[in-house]
């Protein structure tokens, strides 16, 4: 199996065109069983996601992306960008923009480039989510802002956005405080969240920018996470920390983030990037992987 491992600000991926691999398996469990092989960062390639490209008869392509633990995600906000960018530098796309099918319905990335160069991505995100069944959340009807959500002893003020996956938000004075392998997995797994959440701890740095660190469902500790960036900064305007325009901070660089006021949609600009290339024996097995 022919791969591609990319990035988007160290959030990586193994990308593989599906389209053009016939030894893929078609069953639904061996899939997630290969991502978390491929996944392993001892037995495998590596990397944060398994990043599929299919077909699609409504959009250019259809992405299915896999968490490192085997589990299917509605959305990837890091993902996107890198296949928007597989797309345009592969010639398959007329133009600068393109839609790519997910769980979380179709979204729309546009390439930016530099000189000849793809310089960002970036995609229409669409609405967020706020009300607490459709995230979803348990505690009735209306919006999650400060929402008191106890663990271990903890009280915690939470924020809760999905941005086509589910995302609790937690505002703190120092995020490289934050014991992320603690407090992560615990809200993560919270009887609040049905379906898991992912996890994002922020600190307000001004008007214009917050840090983040993310604890995603499905694969732990990530270095960025596109749908949650988008979740902070929404959380933030909610809250009144910031503008609408928002700078997310994240260990590797910035993503930019947008809430228009005019039509609501949430638009996120950021780098994908190619590292290497090669094949995957799709058969291969590791012991207790």
């Amino acid at each position: 199996m022919n791969f591609l491992k990319v990035h988007g600000l160290g959030n990586d991926f193994v990308l593989v065109d599906a389209r053009e691999e016939k030894d893929l398996p078609a069953d639904p469990e061996e899939l997630r069983r290969l991502a978390v092989r491929i996944c392993h960062r001892n037995f495998g390639i590596g990397a944060d996601g398994l990043v599929l490209i299919r077909q699609a008869g409504d959009a250019h392509i259809y992405m299915q992306v896999f968490n490192s633990d085997g589990s299917e995600a509605e959305m990837c906000g890091n993902a996107i960008r890198c296949a928007a960018r597989y797309m345009y530098e592969r010639g398959q796309v007329q133009g600068n923009s393109l839609r790519i099918k997910t769980l979380a319905g179709i979204m729309v990335p546009e390439i930016i480039t530099r000189d000849g160069r793809v310089a960002a991505v970036r995609v229409d995100m669409g609405e967020p989510v706020l009300e607490r069944p459709e995230i979803p959340m348990l505690g009735g009807p209306g919006r999650a802002v400060d929402d008191p959500l106890q663990w271990e002893g903890v009280t915690f003020a939470v924020t809760a956005v999905s941005m086509g996956n589910p995302h609790c938000v937690v505002f703190v004075p120092d995020v490289e405080k934050v014991p992320l392998t603690l407090w992560g997995p615990g809200i993560e797994t919270h009887p609040a969240f049905p379906l898991r959440t992912n996890v994002e701890f922020v600190q307000v740095l001004g008007r214009e920018e917050v840090a983040m660190r993310i604890w995603e469902r499905g694969a732990g500790p990530t270095m960025a996470c596109g749908t949650g960036a988008c979740a902070a900064a929404v959380a933030s305007v909610l809250k009144g920390y910031t503008g609408r325009r928002v700078r997310v901070k994240l260990p590797a660089g910035h993503l930019l983030v947008e809430w228009r006021e005019d039509n609501n949609r949430v638009y996120m600009t950021g780098p994908a990037e190619f590292v290497f290339k090669g094949e995957y024996p799709v058969s291969s097995a590791t012991p207790g992987v």
